[in-house]
């Protein structure tokens, strides 16, 4: 199991959490699709649920919220890129010419954390660990393995997360638009515009990746379960992919690569 104790370097993808309409349908379609434990949380966290794959944190859910007399956010998935310093981050963010959504706040002795949208409109968390590092296991059937950009403007996108949160985009040999972004000489994510299988006007946004067994099962189980196939199984060149929407319609990625080609734990 690819663990993970220590702290993600600054600009990786740590974490990612769902806001969902109703909080226990989605902990019970994540726990029959992926095998994730979870429950509803205290009130003193908004009742925010931490997922768990063989005991260790794999994702949070939670119930959609925000300010009172404004329309309630999108049920989505949320990338958390990782910060030693959230404060400097919402200065860097702003001076990038992102937009801060909800200013640094501590989240008790876990951590402190802030969320932002980027220049072209995709939304994000930034997280600054104390007690609570992210995700403690990844790049295994159920887990997270690969977190993806998709944004209306490469340059731009690509731009202001090297400005804000040194994470660089690169260009990948043998696929043409595509862009690895990389925290040193680490890749950690990707990056593209946004493709043509979304339905149209689909805003920028990060896309989570899971990691599965079998990419056609779990799209059979997923639709059994009343989820939506976006992009039907298709091989490429990092293994066997779909794209689908849960019940309540959080977009996210499964696939299946060989073994060999899963990357390191961050």
């Amino acid at each position: 199991m690819p663990v993970v104790t220590d702290p993600y370097k600054p600009g990786t993808p740590c974490w990612i959490d769902l806001m969902a309409s109703d909080q226990q349908a989605a902990l019970d379609f994540y726990r029959d699709l992926f095998g994730w434990q979870g429950e509803i949380g205290p009130a003193e966290f908004g009742g925010y649920a931490v997922c768990t794959l063989g005991g260790r944190p794999v994702a949070g859910i939670m119930a959609q919220s925000g300010p009172e007399g404004q329309p309630l956010p999108p049920v989505a998935w949320t990338t958390y890129l990782a910060s030693d310093d959230v404060d400097a981050a919402r200065a860097a963010i702003a001076g990038a010419g992102g937009t801060v959504l909800y200013d640094p706040m501590d989240v008790g002795a876990l951590g402190r954390m802030m969320v932002a949208a980027d220049p072209t409109g995709a939304v994000f968390g930034v997280w600054q660990a104390m007690d609570f590092i992210g995700a403690g296991v990844v790049n295994e059937p159920g887990a997270l393995v690969w977190n993806e950009l998709n944004t209306a403007d490469t340059g731009a996108a690509g731009g202001f997360y090297q400005s804000a949160l040194g994470l660089r985009p690169a260009t990948i040999q043998g696929m043409d638009g595509y862009y690895s972004l990389n925290v040193g000489d680490r890749t950690v994510g990707g990056m593209q515009e946004i493709p043509k299988y979304l339905d149209a006007g689909t805003p920028s946004h990060w896309m989570p990746y899971f990691s599965v067994d079998d990419t056609d099962s779990v799209v059979d189980a997923l639709v059994k379960q009343n989820g939506t196939v976006v992009q039907p199984p298709f091989d490429m060149q990092s293994g066997r992919m779909a794209v689908v929407k849960d019940p309540q319609g959080a977009v996210f990625a499964v696939i299946q690569a060989p073994e060999a080609q899963l990357p390191d734990s961050p």
